[in-house]
């Protein structure tokens, strides 16, 4: 099957899906190991052809592209990847692994991975649950449009916006039928991220309107003022009128009857649910009790490094008071949104002119520095960072520390977020499913491993600082805790509130939003410190068994040329770049091509 022309509605591609599915083969006998790649590289290029169909997402128009739709979110949609998904993974079993070449058996595991962790969300009907799917149109509106096509393009996305938005309400509506909703207790106020977005704002005020407000001068002035036309047509008459239709029916309907409980193990087969998360995120087959044995060690050994920084900037009170000393003392903070994206930026400059020396490859893409969008910003994490965007947190400033500052840019810029995935973007040697996708425990992981190799490459500067870095890694081994106690111990949100507010130096504002953060997305939080311990676990282990030959730059090369792997295969690739003498991926050519 190959992929569909463009100009095929995604209703016929669903259309088709459950027929295509059948057609693939079922368990049946084994392949023959001399056709084993080519059968595997068979399955994969098909479902991986269908699957950036439904998404209107052609990788061969380029990451610039302008979307012209959302994709079908419907029951009878929801239903037709499971049965692809379940059929893609019954050609899986009928290869013969051992068979693979080398390549091939690393391209397998992942790709496995990929379509189990996709049916596994499917058959938990996860999508019932997707509160907050409207953020996403904030950030498609800030795309850079150049051309009266990308404009034409973006116009029809807005008009699709009511479609959407009713078969995503339709979806919410399904899931608080069955009891499958996030807890009630962390939606308060959640409203506001919708009516954020149109209350009291002329079209042109909206920030829909963004592409049209700077447009390209090779676009003539008269097509110019139509595509205005259409643009304020387009908010007028779909954007803002699917807004007001999903405000009231969240307002009115899905929050207050959403559960009141706030434990994954409360929801529908809750517990085999959490479990399935937990594989999905952690890539590792472990239990809630033994994440959380693991997040109370881990509290313990990082709250005596921080006890070694009080004692260096001589501070005789305890852990409690100094996070209250460092959450008030007006040194730690700025008053304007600038002068919070300036720091930033900053920070961002001086960790280029260390790469050097830690990095074999870098990416071409560089990265812009830019607030979160007024519409989740108050609700938001501290930052968010990807293929070049670093975006930082300006809202309620107070709650935003400059000590956390170079964690937080490390972590979503480079070499976090805004490195790690262009450089598994530009990876032409990986196969297209290993470029663009996204496994959290690798990605997470190789972020908080970037916040702490910051002390390394000299990026904090005074105690607070390294102090700062700590409270990072101090709440993300905290999350083990706390996630774990809320969704399978019985622990309740204000006990976890307290117990991050004992144990980091996190704002109360950060507090609570990212207590509700783990109370509804169940095991995410999981990912970042097993992650994390996973690299420093091989990163160590590599150092002992090379000695001198160790090469920083080379190690990094290693793990970046992967792209975003489960955590096994991570291992795997360091036992053979130990085997291998510590040879890098690009040990015979420049590491940037262009140079």
């Amino acid at each position: 099957m190959t992929a569909l022309p463009k100009s095929i509605a995604l209703a016929c591609v669903l259309a088709i899906t459950v027929a295509a599915a059948s057609a693939l083969p079922a368990q049946a006998e084994t392949i023959a190991p001399a056709s084993a790649d080519a059968a595997f590289n068979s399955i994969y290029k098909t479902e991986w052809a269908w699957r950036k169909a439904l998404t209107d997402d052609d990788e061969d128009d380029g990451e610039d592209k302008v979307r012209v739709r959302f994709p079908d979110v419907s029951e009878a949609a929801q239903a037709a990847k499971l049965v692809y998904w379940t059929k893609v993974l019954s050609q899986l079993d009928a290869i013969d692994v051992k068979a693979l070449s080398p390549e091939a058996q690393v391209n397998y595991t992942v790709y496995r991975n990929q379509i189990e962790t996709l049916a596994s969300r499917q058959r938990f009907r996860g999508y019932e649950m997707n509160f907050g799917f409207w953020s996403g149109l904030s950030y498609a509106a800030r795309k850079t449009l150049r051309t009266e096509q990308d404009y034409r393009n973006y116009i029809a996305y807005l008009n699709d916006v009511p479609r959407f938005f009713d078969q995503s309400r339709d979806n919410l509506r399904a899931g608080l039928k069955r009891g499958f909703t996030p807890s009630k207790v962390s939606l308060q106020g959640r409203d506001s991220s919708i009516a954020i977005a149109f209350e009291n704002k002329t079209p042109e005020q909206t920030v829909f309107y963004t592409p049209f407000l700077t447009m390209p001068a090779s676009i003539p002035a008269d097509k110019q003022a139509e595509l205005k036309k259409l643009g304020i047509e387009a908010i007028t008459k779909s954007v803002i009128p699917a807004h007001k239709k999903l405000l009231a029916f969240v307002r009115d309907d899905y929050i207050p009857h959403a559960r009141p409980t706030i434990a994954a193990y409360d929801l529908p087969d809750g517990k085999a649910y959490y479990q399935s998360l937990i594989r999905e995120y952690v890539t590792l087959d472990m239990t809630p009790d033994q994440i959380h044995q693991i997040g109370l060690a881990e509290v313990a050994g990082i709250k005596a490094e921080m006890q070694a920084i009080m004692t260096e900037v001589r501070f005789t009170g305890d852990l409690q008071a100094f996070n209250t000393f460092l959450r008030t003392d007006p040194q730690f903070y700025v008053t304007t949104p600038q002068a919070f994206l300036d720091r930033g930026a900053w920070i961002s400059k001086e960790f280029d002119g260390k790469a050097k020396d830690y990095f074999g490859r870098l990416p071409r893409m560089r990265f812009a520095v830019i607030p979160t969008p007024d519409a989740i910003a108050p609700f938001n994490t501290g930052g968010n960072g990807g293929p070049g965007v670093l975006i930082l947190n300006t809202y309620n400033l107070p709650s935003r520390p400059l000590y956390t500052l170079p964690a937080l840019v490390l972590h979503e810029g480079a070499p976090g977020h805004a490195m790690q995935m262009p450089l598994a973007l530009e990876n032409e040697d990986l196969p297209a499913f290993r470029q663009s996708t996204y496994i959290s425990a690798y990605g997470e992981g190789w972020a908080l491993y970037s916040e702490r190799l910051g002390v390394e490459m000299g990026m904090y500067h005074t105690p607070y600082e390294r102090f700062g870095m700590l409270t990072y890694q101090m709440w993300r081994a905290c999350r083990l805790v706390v996630d774990t106690g809320m969704h399978a111990q019985g622990w309740t949100r204000d006990q976890s509130i307290a117990y991050l507010r004992d144990n980091t130096a996190l704002s109360e504002h950060e507090i609570t939003t990212e207590v509700d953060r783990y109370i509804n997305t169940p095991g995410q939080a999981l990912s970042y410190y097993i992650g994390e311990m996973t690299i420093w676990k091989v990163r160590h282990k590599a150092e002992a068994a090379l000695g001198d030959r160790f090469d920083i730059r080379a190690f990094h090369d290693t793990v970046l040329e992967l792209g975003s792997v489960p955590l096994p295969v991570l291992e795997a690739r360091i036992d053979r770049f130990i085997a291998e003498g510590g040879k890098g991926p690009y040990p015979d050519k420049k590491a940037n091509p262009d140079d």
